[in-house]
C-alpha cells in the first residue's frame, strides 16, 4: 500500500505533473470555479488542491494506472478505504481525515455538474465520526486581563511593539475577530478615536462583515499608529512586523504565550480563544444570538449554536456548586 502521509508535501508537483492531461485541465477547472463562483479563500483552495492531489495519487500507485477521469469514475469504495487506513496509518487524526475527504468530493461533484462521471465510491464511504468538542472561552476577568495593556508592563521590548500587541489583543477579544481578520486590517480601514464605532472586516470567503469597535480599542490602537517607527501608508496593513512588513501571527501568538504564563492562565488561552471568549460573554450578558452571528461572520447560525451550549455548561457548573441540595 502506498504511503501517502510520510511526508507532510505529499504529493508535491511532481504529482501534478504525472496526472494525465485531462484531469489536470479539470482540477485548473475546478480550482477557478471555487475561487471566482465560490469564493474561497487562497488558503482553502491550497488546502482543497492538496487533498484532491493526495487521493489522485495514492490511487495512481495503489492501482498502478494513470487516473484519468474515466479511470476515477470506475474506482471501488475498498479503494477510498485503502486511502483512509493508508492516511489513518501516517498519523492524522479524524478531522484531517474528514477534511481530506471533503476536499475530494468537491473535485468529484464538480466533475459530475461538468458531465464528466459520477465517483460514487465516495458517496458510498462514511467519512469518520467526529468526537463533538465545545470552544473553550476564558472566564471574563481572565479574557479582561489578558486584553489589559497594563498587564505587559516591564517587559523587555520596545514601546511601540507592545502598544502594537496590546492593540491587536483588545481587538480580538473586543471585536471578537480572528487573528487574521485583525491583521488583514488596512490603515484606512481604522478609524479615529471619536470618529467612528465600527469597522469592515474581510473575513472568510472574502464576505466583509461591519464590527463594533469598543472606544477603549480605538484609543490603543491611536497610541501604537504615534509610537510606531514606520509609515502606515493608507492602503498599506495597520499592524506591522520589527522591519515595517505585514505582522505575523505567530508573534501575537507568542505574546499571549508570555502573557498567559505570567497571569497563570491556560494553554487554551490562546488568540482564538479570546475570539469565543466575546461570543460567550456576549450570549451570558443576553446578546442575541442572531446578532452574534453577524458579529462573528458565521455563514449559518448552527456554528453559532455552539455557544449556547457552552454557556449551559457554565450555568450548570454553577449550579451543582452553589445549590445546597446539588
Amino acid at each position: 500500500m502506498p504511503d501517502v502521509s510520510s511526508n507532510p508535501t505529499y504529493p508535491a508537483e511532481s504529482a501534478l505533473t504525472a496526472l494525465p492531461a485531462d484531469t489536470v485541465a479539470a482540477l485548473a477547472r475546478w480550482q477557478t470555479h471555487l475561487g471566482a463562483e465560490r469564493r474561497l479563500s487562497p488558503k482553502t483552495l491550497e488546502a482543497y488542491q492538496r487533498d484532491a492531489l493526495q487521493f489522485l495519487a495514492f490511487l495512481g500507485e495503489h492501482l498502478d494506472r494513470k487516473m484519468t477521469l474515466a479511470a476515477l469514475a470506475k474506482i471501488a469504495p475498498q479503494d477510498v478505504r485503502a486511502f483512509m487506513a493508508s492516511r489513518r496509518m501516517g498519523g492524522i487524526g479524524s478531522r484531517s481525515l474528514v477534511r481530506a475527504l471533503a476536499g475530494t468530493r468537491s473535485f468529484t461533484r464538480f466533475l459530475e455538474r461538468e458531465g464528466k462521471g459520477t465517483v460514487a465510491a465516495l458517496t458510498a464511504v462514511r467519512a469518520p465520526k467526529l468526537a463533538k468538542t465545545l470552544p473553550k472561552p476564558l472566564p471574563a476577568p481572565s479574557a479582561r486581563a489578558l486584553a489589559d495593556a497594563d498587564t505587559r508592563a516591564g517587559e523587555p521590548r520596545e514601546p511601540w511593539v507592545l502598544a502594537r500587541d496590546a492593540a491587536v489583543i483588545a481587538l480580538l477579544y473586543g471585536s471578537g475577530l480572528r487573528i487574521s481578520e485583525a491583521l488583514g486590517l488596512k490603515r484606512k480601514d481604522f478609524p479615529e478615536p471619536g470618529r467612528g464605532d465600527a469597522i469592515t472586516v474581510l473575513g472568510k470567503g472574502n464576505k466583509t462583515r461591519m464590527v463594533p469597535v469598543l472606544h477603549r480599542v480605538t484609543e490603543l490602537v491611536a497610541d501604537y499608529v504615534r509610537l510606531c517607527p514606520y509609515d502606515l501608508p493608507p492602503d498599506g496593513p495597520l499592524f506591522v512586523g520589527t522591519k515595517g512588513g505585514p505582522l505575523s501571527p505567530r508573534i501575537i501568538q507568542l505574546a499571549i504565550e508570555r502573557m498567559r504564563g505570567a497571569l497563570g492562565l491556560p494553554d487554551s488561552a490562546t488568540p482564538h480563544a479570546l475570539r469565543h471568549s466575546f461570543a460567550t460573554h456576549l450570549l451570558a450578558r443576553g446578546g442575541d444570538l442572531r446578532a452574534i452571528q453577524e458579529l462573528l461572520g458565521h455563514a449559518s447560525l448552527s456554528t453559532t449554536q455552539v455557544y449556547t451550549e457552552v454557556d449551559t455548561e457554565r450555568l450548570l457548573a454553577v449550579y451543582v456548586s452553589a445549590h445546597p441540595r446539588a
